[in-house]
């Protein structure tokens, strides 16, 4: 077999991959999308979709490590095609925890639809959702186009969703303080946001598995994380003006 044939048999492997990794990154946002408007519409159907449908992220994340583990196995790939592998790996396992954090909100969805209603909280929540829906995309373009810039526009996004959050913390400590019977919702409600929170940290390390990818480094700034409702004990005893549903 010829060098130049097993070049392109190489580089054919390295495509078929990347080409699994877009998919994966499709089935995921489109998880997102269905668990938000699940929540938005109170629709149980949808959210039991959105449940169902994570099997199959998760073996299409088995399939790309397996995958990428024989080709660094059998190829012993120069640096750049290494950063390439190991990004794979990488970002696999981060679009696999994102499906999970949607499928946990279409569980909770479910649950939700017999307790009281939290006015303006969906709408909120999906909004949030959508952020975290649009960063995810901007990564994947990112990884594609290795695109170090928009990437790196990415990370900085994150704080946006974390503020988010905050405003939400606080909107459901005041629901819950000013009516009891709103507790067991507001409480559903506020692991949903953390769940969205936390779908942005993990679009955020895509993005920087991007540039570690396009450049060889890690991102040189210290990310600082804008959710303060671990940090900050004058939280709870704040009486925010109420804006969950303002647009």
């Amino acid at each position: 077999m010829s060098d130049l044939h097993i070049v392109s048999q190489f580089q054919r492997e390295l495509d078929a991959i990347k080409a699994k990794i877009i998919k994966m990154g499709g089935l995921v946002e489109a998880s997102i999308v269905g668990a938000s408007a699940s929540l938005y519409n109170r629709d149980a159907e949808l959210a039991e979709q959105v449940r169902a449908a994570d099997a199959a992220i998760d073996a299409l994340e088995q399939q790309i490590n397996d995958e990428a583990a024989r080709v660094i196995a059998l190829r012993s790939p120069n640096a750049e095609d290494l950063r390439l592998l190991l990004t794979v790996i990488k970002v696999s396992g981060n679009l696999e925890r994102i499906a999970d954090y949607s499928k946990n909100i279409a569980k909770r969805t479910r649950v939700l639809l017999e307790l009281r209603s939290i006015e303006g909280s969906p709408a909120a929540l999906r909004r949030m959702a959508r952020e975290v829906e649009l960063m995810l995309g901007d990564a994947l373009n990112a990884y594609v186009q290795q695109g170090q810039a928009l990437a790196l526009a990415v990370i900085e996004r994150d704080e946006a969703v974390d503020q988010i959050y905050n405003t939400l913390f606080r909107e459901f400590l005041t629901f819950m303080m000013e009516d009891p019977r709103n507790i067991t919702a507001c409480m559903h409600l506020h692991f949903i946001a953390k769940n969205i929170e936390r779908m942005g940290d993990h679009v955020t390390s895509i993005a920087e598995q991007v540039v570690f990818y396009a450049s060889g480094e890690k991102p040189t700034d210290e990310r600082t994380k804008a959710d303060i409702t671990s940090s900050d004990a004058t939280l709870s005893g704040m009486n925010p003006t109420r804006s969950i549903g303002a647009e």
